[in-house]
């Protein structure tokens, strides 16, 4: 038990310090994935839309491009009006209304109204990583405008893998101050083990960097410290959405078999509504490195 608690806290620190690590973005805007698609600029993301059918947002994580989901996008664009957010100042998208202060739950709030304002609602919504935890946080306050949600490899709490189980937004206060000043120091080591925790395939773990070393540095570093300091547990019994939790094995990290199994499925155990789908031999990535498997869960959540 300590040996996996231990690894995970090792993973948890490096993401921890990763956001004072990232530089600044010079691009005027991020490029579209699809020639034909619809570009919509909102001062805290923009939608790029593409396809024809029923709404489907998909939102990506932490310093991470809507190029997360492109191979999903080409997959569904002819039965699904597809909807790939992605956060300003990440990977490349000018920072505008998130260059300072939170950043997580105004985003959300914002994708919130905007979803309502372009009827959209009840919607169905993908998230990953941290964009998984704003599917949550919608869920739980905005319960209303979502039909059904899929979550990739989020938890209600991040920090309880670093302080443990008692660990609260107020105990890991300091460590998000330190995140959110700048304070934290990567070194190249640590970059290349966050790095492949990130994805298997060398090629994947490249594009993630230049994910990141595209985003705004204050961004990524206040989103960061957002998500140290929120803590979505205690609302989980009152969810009525139905949501489908996809979560990976670690397994090539060396963390034992069901050793994720306990650690997903007890952060939830509160919402009767979830839905678990495990990807084995995965790291957080499900989507690039389990393709197959993620096509399968997430097409069963689409015709549920």
């Amino acid at each position: 038990m300590k040996d996996r608690v231990m690894r995970f806290k090792s993973l948890l620190a490096v993401l921890a310090i990763v956001g004072a690590a990232a530089v600044s973005a010079q691009a005027a805007t991020a490029p579209k994935l699809f020639a034909d698609s619809q570009l919509v600029t909102e001062p805290r993301f923009s939608d790029e839309i593409i396809g024809h059918g029923p709404d489907v947002i998909f939102i990506p994580g932490l310093a991470s491009s809507r190029e997360t989901w492109k191979a999903t996008a080409e997959r569904l664009k002819d039965r699904f009006r597809v909807h790939l957010i992605q956060v300003a100042g990440f990977a490349g998208e000018p920072a505008r209304a998130n260059a300072s202060g939170p950043v997580v739950v105004p985003t959300a709030e914002a994708i919130d109204a905007y979803l309502v304002a372009q009827h959209l609602t009840p919607a169905v919504i993908v998230g990953h990583s941290l964009g998984g935890t704003m599917v949550l946080y919608l869920a739980e306050s905005h319960g209303a405008d979502l039909k059904k949600g899929f979550i990739v490899d989020a938890l209600p709490f991040y920090p309880r893998l670093i302080g443990g189980p008692k660990a609260t937004p107020e105990s890991m206060r300091p460590m998000a101050d330190a995140i959110r000043s700048g304070k934290s120091q990567m070194t190249d080591a640590q970059a290349a083990q966050f790095m492949a925790s990130m994805a298997t395939a060398k090629s994947d773990q490249d594009i993630i960097a230049g994910w990141r070393r595209a985003s705004d540095k204050t961004t990524v570093a206040n989103a960061l410290a957002d998500d140290f300091t929120l803590d979505l547990g205690p609302g989980l019994a009152d969810i009525t959405v139905p949501l489908t939790l996809i979560y990976p094995d670690y397994v090539r990290l060396g963390t034992p078999p069901g050793t994720t199994d306990k650690i997903y499925r007890g952060a939830y155990a509160a919402d009767t509504h979830m839905t678990f789908v495990r990807a084995d031999n995965s790291l957080h990535f499900i989507m690039f490195d389990q393709p197959a498997q993620f096509a399968e869960a997430l097409d069963a959540f689409l015709a549920d």
